[in-house]
């Protein structure tokens, strides 16, 4: 396990990087999909760092439109003047000159750089068919430019990094297939454990022992809960941050056994599931791991 710069690189991180960075020094667009918390915004721009491009990130939003991608025309000014001495008098002036402004996808089409596309998804496939273009013929369209500047070739290194969230997440569209058949895409499910624990202990002050345990934790519950699909890394940070903060030979408490099963019932509170009924294994489950670490030697602990 490395951690580069507050990135944790382990053995399934790193081969999802490979493959990723080989897709695109090929020319071809990547698309990280999968649920929230499997690392998707990280991963992304981790790889266009890699790139040795410069990059920009957007962040996908259904109120976009064309202009939010491409830019659009702008100039109009208009002046006021008022005649201190004569009442009523005052004096307008306009100037209506239209100056393109080029916005991220522009900018990125025209210098070659890397556009991170986080949840692009959310923008309106409408708005997102302005990428048909740029991905399969390399030419941007930019409607209402100067007629004899209407499209733009883009320049050979310009890479796209797509990330999105599954298609039953709120504010998510269908993808256009068009779309879809011009990126890779790589699925990113759950975690293998050894990353889980690697991810836990950058975001905590655990040991790798203590945070194994928050991890095992998590997985347990979601064969308990196996409907739980919000229940990923996040949830084995937020536990470890608590932890991190109540002494180990005090763990085992009501409030700490009760704020350890709110924090796993909460990410399932969507989930159709009987509480009164899992409430007490999902507390022996939490106990008997709190147990394990507080009897553990004091060198494993932080």
């Amino acid at each position: 396990m490395d951690k580069n710069q507050g990135f944790v690189e382990t053995a399934y991180l790193k081969n999802i990087s490979e493959r990723a960075l080989r897709y695109l020094t090929a020319g071809l667009s990547i698309h990280f999909s999968g649920p929230s918390g499997t690392g998707k915004t990280s991963l992304a721009l981790k790889v266009a760092e890699n790139l040795g491009r410069p990059y920009t990130i957007i962040y996908g939003n259904n109120d976009f439109n064309s202009s939010d991608l491409i830019g659009g025309n702008y100039g109009y000014r208009r002046k006021k003047t008022v005649d201190n001495f004569i009442h009523n008098v005052y004096t307008i002036e306009e100037d209506f000159q239209l100056r393109w402004l080029d916005n991220h996808l522009t900018k990125a089409c025209r210098a070659g750089h890397v556009l991170v596309y986080d949840e692009f998804s959310r923008t309106s496939p409408t708005v997102n068919n302005i990428l048909l273009s740029v991905l399969e013929e390399g030419v941007l369209f930019l409607p209402g430019f100067d007629a004899g500047k209407q499209s733009i070739k883009v320049h050979p290194e310009f890479r796209v990094i797509f990330t999105s969230n599954p298609l039953e997440y709120a504010g998510v569209h269908k993808t256009q297939a068009a779309l879809e058949d011009r990126m890779v895409t790589i699925e990113l499910n759950e975690m293998d454990r050894e990353t889980e624990v690697a991810i836990t202990m950058a975001n905590s002050s655990l040991s790798e022992d203590a945070a194994g345990k928050v991890v095992d934790i998590v997985r347990d519950y979601r064969i308990i809960v196996p409907s739980t699909k919000t229940c990923t890394v996040r949830t084995c940070i937020k536990i470890a941050r608590v932890m991190a903060f109540e002494q180990f030979s005090d763990y085992i408490n009501s409030t700490t056994l009760n704020m350890l099963s709110e924090i796993l019932f909460s990410e399932s509170r969507h989930q159709p599931i009987n509480r009164k009924e899992i409430y007490p294994r999902v507390l022996s489950l939490i106990e008997k791991t709190l147990q394990d670490i507080s009897s553990a030697p004091a060198k494993e602990q932080r």
